[in-house]
């Protein structure tokens, strides 16, 4: 039990430490990260595509477009595809805001990678990539079994 309190306290230790790097954004962390998302696309994404990348619910992403679209940070655009009903584009002042602080909101992943070295950094990349896996498979499954239990 100890192993997996002091497991818990290092996550949430390094959760910590990285939203509070991210504070003086004028949006919140996971509205930045769709705006990246967006800007790194290569077609205009839509939604949907945008709630599978990030492995979020529809109504976390719906949330977070209305708030871009108020802020003026994104808008909607026509989509050629029948499949989608909209699709999502920055605007100049969310192309602005991505080019000004892309280099600092990664800035902690670089941190990492120099003082942990390649290979490790890498190592650290990989199991997060296993343990996000795994978290999201015991999501999938649990509300399975919250679906099954109704």
């Amino acid at each position: 039990m100890d192993t997996l309190i002091k497991g818990a306290d290092i996550v949430s230790m390094f959760c910590r430490i990285n939203i509070n790097t991210r504070n003086n954004l004028p949006i919140r962390s996971s509205e930045m990260g769709l705006l990246i998302f967006i800007n790194q696309s290569e077609e205009p994404p839509s939604s949907r595509e945008a709630v599978e990348f990030f492995k979020v619910s529809k109504p976390m992403v719906a949330g977070m477009v209305r708030s871009l679209e108020k802020k003026d940070y994104l808008k909607r655009g026509d989509s050629p595809d029948t499949n989608r009903r909209f699709t999502l584009l920055l605007t100049d002042k969310g192309k602005k805001l991505v080019e000004e602080t892309t280099g600092e909101y990664l800035k902690s992943m670089a941190i990492m990678r120099e003082g942990l070295g390649v290979e490790d950094y890498d190592t650290l990349l990989t199991l997060l990539e296993r343990a996000n896996t795994l978290m999201l498979e015991e999501d999938k499954n649990h509300l399975s079994r919250t679906t099954k239990n109704r």
